[in-house]
């Protein structure tokens, strides 16, 4: 403990920024923790991951799980884990980690600052397989996360990855709320075997477990969720893939850091580039994932 303590003071001494400390979080795992007149928020270095936003005046904007796991080396379970750099299973190697080994890398904070209108911006960096990556996030009236990556230093050819910033949104009911901005758009059906579906024309409405990749879009979405009477815009860039998910009850009882009753609570609209639409890095070359989010 005297070790991680040590690196918790040497955070709160090296970035000496109102409204922002760093301290001990659950188990044990450092966290930053922004607390300013626009918004409030958190997140752990294990994963650079986002377990809260709430910005000022509203109810808290990401879900997070009862039963995640707040353990060294284990995934997080809600709030925005990044995905990197695959997504999902791995194409050959049904050992690796599922969604890459982003979400449980212990990433290094290399600036935080206070912007002129008060919203705190943090950034983060890793190092995973060929790739540099930083991820920045800005705590404010709005949540904006963007994940940079660029071949590592001894990459002398094209990379290719998958990302994703899988975000939980936390909602009164998920019976009850759609997804409007992808009515024109097709989509791959996990719960259907992976079948190719057409664009349905209609917003999206949740009856059972529900797991989409709607491809070749950079659509803003809306969730409207009349239980709280509000709506959330999510808006993106440097994405061409955007992915759908609610567990239902069958897979929520399957999963150990998932409560089996906790399924209503959320639904994921996730920022990505994904399958068809995987990244397609050239030397020297940066492409940035960006998503905005905001409670209209």
């Amino acid at each position: 403990m005297a070790s991680l303590m040590q690196t918790v003071q040497s955070l709160c001494e090296q970035f000496k920024v109102p409204g922002l400390h760093f301290e001990a979080g659950q188990s044990g795992l450092t966290k930053a923790v922004v607390a300013t007149p626009v918004a409030s928020g958190e997140l752990y270095l294990q994963g650079a991951h986002v377990t809260s936003w709430q910005p000022a005046g509203h109810a808290p904007v990401l879900w997070m799980s009862r039963s995640s796991l707040f353990q060294p080396g284990k995934p997080i379970r809600g709030g925005v884990p990044i995905c990197f750099p695959w997504f999902g299973p791995h194409a050959s190697d049904p050992s690796a980690p599922a969604h890459g080994f982003a979400r449980t890398a212990l990433w290094e904070v290399t600036e935080a600052r206070t912007t002129a209108d008060g919203v705190i911006s943090l950034s983060l960096q890793t190092r995973i397989d060929s790739f540099s990556v930083r991820f920045t996030v800005e705590f404010g009236p709005v949540l904006q996360m963007t994940l940079t990556t660029e071949p590592g230093p001894s990459s002398s050819t094209g990379l290719r990855f998958e990302d994703a910033l899988h975000t939980y949104l936390s909602v009164s009911d998920v019976r009850n709320v759609s997804i409007t901005g992808l009515e024109q758009v097709r989509y791959i059906d996990k719960v259907d075997g992976a079948a190719e579906k057409p664009a349905t024309g209609a917003a999206i409405e949740f009856t059972g477990e529900t797991d989409r990749v709607y491809f070749t879009t950079d659509s803003e979405c809306h969730l409207h969720d009349p239980g709280r009477n509000r709506t959330i815009a999510i808006s993106k860039s440097g994405s061409q893939s955007t992915v759908v998910w609610n567990p239902w009850i069958a897979k929520s009882a399957r999963m150990p850091d998932f409560g089996d009753h906790e399924w209503p609570e959320m639904v994921c609209i996730e920022t990505a580039n994904v399958g068809v639409h995987a990244v397609e890095l050239a030397p020297q070359s940066i492409h940035a994932t960006t998503v905005v989010i905001q409670v209209k």
